[in-house]
């Protein structure tokens, strides 16, 4: 059976809109226009970021045991990859770096009934068309909606594997239905902030701060969480603080002052829950491609240890 992008797009998750391309793509979006024309006009490092594919995925239990579909890279920051998972266990990864710009893939299952998840390149813009699969599907139900905004961690740099992103990490087991407004450098900016139209987040998820923290004033800041709560009102709100980093190891005390300067503000608002990010990455160098992006290993706790803080405090 082939799938008209329609048919597809109720299987696609965390996507704001969508948009068909003249030769029949379909393109998704996690950011309005209206965002997006201010990231165009800031910054192209933002610019081309606010359109990758981050946290987005596939989704649908099936007895099929082959799929497939065209895709088209039109854009890439980093080369992580295109993953299956059945039954949350990763069965197949395509890198994009061995990829070609335009091609199809094919997906082998299992036999019997299983849910799947394709998981789509953290840092590339990948485009769809012409799913096929060879019996019936149906859609996956997903809990809360949940606004993720974030930087680089949160856009899915560090592990260069899309499934094993903190926020797929944690995703397995929280199956939020996430829009992924993390974006490559990004910093705590108010002017991103606009109602959505159609779109209202039962929860805020907010992972801000370490591409700012030798800021002198907090001042950007306080207003970035003033607007917030003009737009969103009451919406639980949790925060997760910068999380360690060694890449500069004498600016350590630096950050951690920041991160309780960020609590202190947070304090104003009872619909936000503050977590300590200094509290979810083990501060060794061996957790992290960087010294500052976690790899898969500093994902993996990163996550988990997000979940239960999560579960902990009842957000």
């Amino acid at each position: 059976m082939k799938l008209t992008n329609e048919q597809l797009k109720t299987i696609y998750h965390g996507v704001l809109h969508f948009k068909e391309t003249e030769d029949g793509y379909l393109q998704s979006f996690q950011y309005s226009d209206k965002q997006m024309e201010y990231f165009k006009g800031a910054f192209d490092f933002w610019y081309d970021r606010c359109m990758a594919s981050s946290a987005k995925t596939l989704e649908f239990t099936t007895s099929a045991t082959n799929f497939s579909f065209d895709y088209k890279i039109i854009w890439m920051g980093s080369p992580d990859s295109i993953e299956l998972a059945v039954d949350g266990l990763i069965t197949k990864i395509y890198y994009v770096k061995d990829l070609e710009k335009e091609g199809t893939l094919s997906f082998e299952l299992p036999e019997g009934e299983k849910q799947v998840t394709v998981y789509l390149p953290a840092d590339a813009t990948i485009l769809l068309r012409n799913f096929e699969i060879d019996g019936e599907f149906a859609p996956v139900q997903k809990s809360a909606t949940v606004l993720w905004m974030g930087d680089s961690i949160t856009q899915g740099f560090g592990p260069l594997r899309s499934a094993e992103t903190y926020v797929s990490v944690a995703n397995r087991l929280l199956n939020y239905e996430v829009l992924n407004q993390g974006i490559g450098g990004y910093v705590y900016d108010k002017n991103v902030l606009m109602k959505m139209e159609g779109y209202t987040p039962e929860k805020i998820i907010i992972s801000l701060g370490t591409n700012q923290y030798g800021t002198e004033s907090m001042k950007g800041i306080e207003e970035y969480y003033e607007i917030l709560h003009e737009i969103y009102g009451d919406t639980p709100v949790l925060c997760i603080t910068p999380i360690w980093r060694g890449d500069n190891m004498e600016g350590v005390p630096t950050l951690a002052k920041f991160c309780k300067a960020i609590e202190k503000i947070c304090e104003k608002y009872p619909n936000i829950t503050v977590v300590e990010g200094f509290k979810l990455v083990p501060h060794l160098s061996e957790y992290f491609l960087d010294n500052l992006h976690p790899n898969c290993l500093g994902c993996e706790v990163y996550g988990r240890n997000l979940v239960q803080a999560i579960q902990k405090l009842g957000f």
